[in-house]
């Protein structure tokens, strides 16, 4: 008994380390802090384009670095970008114009002009759709404005249709997934206020399935574009849809909490919503037993544009079905740890850069759903690597083609002395 009891110490202690062993193996594999930072991966044809490209873009080749403590985790990244959206956020000043639709409806987008002169010379404006249900108040938004301003470029924001607070709808619609009619009309209304500019279309998340639904949609669309960025979208909702149920990454439970949200938003606008034929008190019942982004679709979003099921709603509004007619470069870019978009959606992006010459896909080791922190041990910095990229992208694009305009009027120039 004695020789017992004398061991019991070095049992405790013996329990104590393996319980210290224990939390430190989850937090290594929570963090996920073992993964070593890594050069984006870049897919693209071998084109004088995409070589310029990674010349001209340092950021595209070298190692994107988040913080040291918790940035190789994607659920934090995702989660930090969720509930702050950035750090240490500017305020840019911004003029707010409103666009009558033909169905009634209000369309609205923030505009804010450059700060300073753009590198080239040229008038150049960002036309910005953000993600799910956000609008240009949002940090993320606001940050990256704030930095394009002062890179020489003019910014419009589009506020999707029933995301802003303090502000009603005026017709029996909101937001869907795909619909391109507000953007459309912001477009529209930059190109006739500032006929001389230059357009670079640039979508976070859903935005950058409607920036790419809509250059696809017409070829009118894509005048006076320069470029697209697209960050961090699913490219086909038929697809996510299913990896959406799954409990692998947590997306289910990332979907239980997008799809309490959008009810948020949806029954603010109950009194508006409830005016219109095909949305009736018994889908708004069904709406607040919602678990998922898929039945709030079904009951409700799909029939905002009079869709018969909801395989025909994610059809439709999906750019996987139009990105093909895009013919403006165009830059995708992913994580590979984004929580809400499947890696087997990213074959998607993967084939495209493969078959088109006009399309950079870059994928990302980490970054999590629109986070792309980058810091050195644990605060994050106010900019992010998303936004130097697209901006950087934008540089590089805008000097391309001012490079290619010479080219071409030295040409016509030699042609013309030839003649004479």
């Amino acid at each position: 008994m004695q020789t017992f009891g004398s061991e019991l110490p070095a049992m405790f202690d013996g329990m104590k380390l393996a319980a210290v062993a224990a939390v430190l193996y989850v937090v290594v594999r929570c963090l996920n802090l073992t993964s070593p930072t890594a050069v984006p991966q870049i897919i693209s044809q071998d084109t004088p384009l995409s070589r310029y490209l990674l010349k001209s873009c340092p950021m595209l080749s070298k190692e994107y670095i988040p913080p040291l403590i918790w940035g190789k985790s994607g659920h934090l990244q995702t989660a930090l970008y969720g509930k702050m959206g950035r750090v240490s956020t500017p305020t840019p000043c911004g003029l707010r114009k409103f666009l009558p639709m033909q169905d009634g409806a209000t369309a609205t987008f923030d505009l804010f002009e450059a700060l300073g002169k753009h590198s080239t010379g040229d008038d150049v404006t960002m036309v910005i759709c953000p993600g799910i249900g956000n609008h240009s108040e949002k940090n993320y938004i606001r940050t990256f404005v704030d930095y394009s301003q002062r890179q020489g470029y003019r910014c419009a924001v589009l506020n999707h249709l029933g995301a802003l607070p303090d502000m009603e709808l005026t017709s029996p619609r909101m937001f869907t997934y795909g619909c391109t009619w507000e953007f459309g009309a912001m477009v529209a209304y930059i190109k006739r206020a500032f006929p001389q500019t230059q357009l670079v279309v640039v979508g976070f998340s859903l935005g950058g399935n409607i920036a790419c639904k809509f250059l696809g949609e017409n070829r009118s669309n894509q005048e006076q574009v320069l470029c697209c960025i697209s960050v961090c979208q699913g490219y086909s909702a038929l697809r996510a849809q299913e990896t959406f149920l799954q409990w692998d990454q947590c997306r289910r439970l990332y979907n239980f909490v997008l799809a309490g949200n959008m009810k948020k938003l949806i029954l603010s606008h109950r009194g508006s919503l409830l005016t219109s034929s095909n949305i009736g008190d018994t889908d708004l019942n069904k709406l607040c037993a919602a678990t998922s982004l898929m039945q709030i679709d079904d009951n409700i979003m799909r029939k905002f544009h009079g869709y018969n099921s909801l395989r025909e709603y994610y059809e439709k509004e999906s750019c996987v079905h139009y990105v093909h007619n895009v013919s403006v470069p165009l830059l995708l870019v992913n994580s590979s740890d984004d929580p809400l978009v499947h890696r087997s959606l990213l074959a998607i992006p993967y084939m495209l850069a493969d078959k088109m010459p006009n399309v950079m896909f870059a994928l990302t080791e980490h970054g999590g759903h629109m986070g792309f922190f980058e810091g050195a041990v644990l605060f994050p910095h106010p900019l992010t690597w998303m936004d130097k990229v697209i901006v950087e992208y934008t540089d590089a694009i805008c000097h391309w083609e001012k490079k290619q305009q010479a080219c071409q009027r030295s040409r016509n120039s030699n042609s013309t002395s030839h003649q004479d």
